[in-house]
């Protein structure tokens, strides 16, 4: 998940964005087999799949391997449950889907061909077998494949495109071009309607179809939000049409629209200096089989988000078969794979981005972090600092190797790296530039350096007055120190208005309320928070100190036993389990410097181990 934030932060564009179609920092712990007990380490013994030998104990070990992403696994444990009932077709169906997330194309196309018949499956092998006769150059067997009389818009749509390049490929672009046109939908429809209409039309050779269609997708701001990866394709493709026929200042005012929606986007950058430097410019769609690609890409980019990884991933890994090369296919599937919490094969997917691509810049990034996620730190660093020496205006090289030093705990390096960051964004620094100053005042908060902190914080909120985390963690700050506690709970609220579901954010509130003594205000957002965060140690152990404090014990013994079995940092164990055996100490009374505290008076130090824990980022 922070990588994901991590890319929406450096480029301002979601990659993996929602559509109306569809209806914390953790740093790496190397850890050690010699280390553990020995339980721990044979918990770890490579599984071997070809040591189970009852069609139950199969199926049931590639449901949990389907279910943990492990797809590799979850093939062969599926094939070896077919060993067993060679015609279950429940097993065939999640063998086929499985090898088709797990890039295993031609394998699941074969299945896919089996299975054309059964309901439960249709879309998925008509789609598949479609893709699969494209790939071919069978273009009329395609045609005949992706014929769809259902009702779903987004069915009906991806077949259409799909159908469209077919007949691209069959020689007939402007029967394509036809269809596209006569395709009806909702209003999202439009930008994918004009974006493979504008890049069939070029890789047919009509430009001025092309220029037509993809300026309309370019100029569709609503479209734009809806499906980015799309829009940013429809950009590039605009100027590259414009740099193909010698209109250098029409290209670079079109990657000038997309600058104005996604800001700082290193391939736009990387493809401005291009066409700057004259250098010959192809279009990223030529070929039918890229066309159908690209349709995938389009659908699978606006559907990715959370719930949705292995839908997407399907999409994508057809794609690729069709489309190896494509390198903003790669980068997604790199943030599907961080997202499936699979940093390793996140890493192959950025590794394979190629060299001269504008996506290149962005792969390294992620990689880095990935390394880091992995437990190779040393190596991280070493290959993020090298992305710096590179380019050092560059600011999400730093933000990068910023989050690795802050997950490894090494602020003063985290602080030094942050001079460094403001030194290049110079004496005029932009909204685009807060979460630098942002970063910095947490390494120098971290090093308990305040006096340059504060600066920092306020230097972001100047920058973005409305940044909720900001807020929240300067709001706290305040507040934990006992001082400008009005303002500080102000902020703390804004936060809230601003991401009221954010549960880190309304634990913030819930604990600056429980700092000035205001139990009863502390419990109703803390439970609120529990709500939003479910199974979040640090929340639970702060909701059972509400509790203890409005008298409520055997509850608050219930909710510090639930931290305690939530895996707490190590740090707050031992706090815990005294806290379970003795509940807390009696108040230690003073007066408030304010924050409306008039029916209960804030403490010194209400929490029991003196200071409050850190829920500010």
């Amino acid at each position: 998940m922070r990588h994901s934030l991590l890319l929406r932060l450096l480029s301002g564009v979601a990659i993996a964005a929602s559509i109306v179609l569809a209806g914390p920092l953790a740093g790496p712990q190397a850890a050690y087999a010699e280390d553990k007990p020995a339980a721990a380490a044979a918990e770890e013994t490579p599984f071997d799949p070809l040591s189970v030998n009852t069609f139950s104990g199969a199926f049931l070990a590639a449901r949990t391997a389907d279910f943990d992403k492990d797809y590799g696994t979850a093939v062969a444990l599926y094939k070896i449950a077919l060993q067993f009932d060679a015609t279950n077709t429940d097993v065939k169906q999640r063998l086929m889907v499985t090898q088709l997330m797990n890039g295993d194309f031609e394998e699941g196309v074969k299945l896919a061909d089996a299975l054309r018949n059964d309901p439960a499956v249709e879309r998925i092998t008509a789609v598949v077998r479609g893709m699969e006769a494209i790939r071919k150059r069978e273009y009329k067997s395609a045609e005949k494949i992706l014929v769809y009389k259902g009702p779903n818009d987004l069915d009906r749509m991806m077949n259409d495109l799909l159908l469209a390049w077919a007949k691209f490929g069959d020689g007939k672009s402007k029967d394509a071009i036809k269809l596209i046109s006569r395709m009806d939908g909702p209003e999202w429809l439009a930008i994918f309607k004009n974006y493979h209409a504008g890049a069939l039309a070029a890789a047919a050779g009509d430009k001025a179809t092309a220029r037509a269609r993809l300026n309309d997708a370019v100029l569709d701001r609503n479209g734009a939000s809806a499906a980015p990866d799309t829009f940013i394709r429809a950009v590039m493709a605009l100027a590259r049409l414009e740099a193909h026929e010698g209109n250098k200042q029409k290209a670079l005012d079109a990657i000038s629209v997309g600058d104005s929606f996604i800001t700082s986007y290193a391939p736009l950058k990387a493809l401005r200096q291009s066409i700057e430097a004259g250098e010959k410019q192809e279009q990223q769609v030529r070929t039918a089989a890229q066309g159908a690609a690209a349709v995938l890409f389009s659908i699978g980019g606006a559907l990715n988000r959370e719930g949705a990884e292995d839908i997407v991933s399907l999409y994508m890994q057809a794609a690729r078969a069709l489309d190896p090369d494509s390198d903003d296919m790669l980068v997604l599937l790199g943030g599907l794979a961080e997202n499936q919490k699979k940093p390793e094969r996140a890493i192959e997917y950025y590794r394979a981005v190629p060299e001269k691509s504008p996506m290149r810049r962005i792969s390294e990034l992620q990689l880095g972090l990935n390394l880091a996620d992995t437990g190779k730190v040393p190596e991280a660093k070493k290959h993020l600092q090298e992305l710096i020496e590179a380019d050092p205006s560059d600011l999400r090289s730093y933000l990068a190797l910023g989050s690795v030093l802050s997950d490894a705990k090494d602020y003063k390096d985290m602080a030094a790296l942050y001079d460094r960051a403001v030194e290049a964004i110079g004496p005029v620094p932009t909204r685009n530039h807060w979460s630098v100053f942002f970063q910095r005042a947490i390494a120098y908060e971290r090093l308990k350096e305040w006096e340059k902190a504060e600066p920092n914080f306020r230097k972001a909120l100047e920058l973005n007055p409305e940044q909720p985390q900001v807020l929240n963690y300067l709001g706290y700050s305040w507040v934990d120190m006992n001082i400008n506690l009005d303002e500080g709970l102000d902020m703390i609220r804004r936060a809230v208005s601003i991401k009221p579901d954010d549960g880190y954010i309304v634990d913030s509130l819930g604990w600056a309320y429980y700092r000035l003594n205001r139990f009863s205000d502390a419990v109703a957002e803390l439970e609120r928070a529990a709500e939003l965060k479910a199974g979040d140690p640090t929340i639970n152990d702060h909701l059972g100190d509400a509790y203890w404090r409005v008298g409520r014990k055997l509850e608050a013994t219930f909710q510090w036993n639930r931290a305690l079995g939530l895996k707490p940092e190590e740090a707050e164990i031992p706090k815990i389990k005294v806290k379970i055996e003795n509940g807390l100490p009696e108040l230690k009374k003073t007066e408030p410097a304010s924050a409306e505290a008039k029916d209960e008076k804030p403490v010194e130090n209400p929490s029991p181990e003196g200071t409050a824990v850190d829920r500010k980022s």
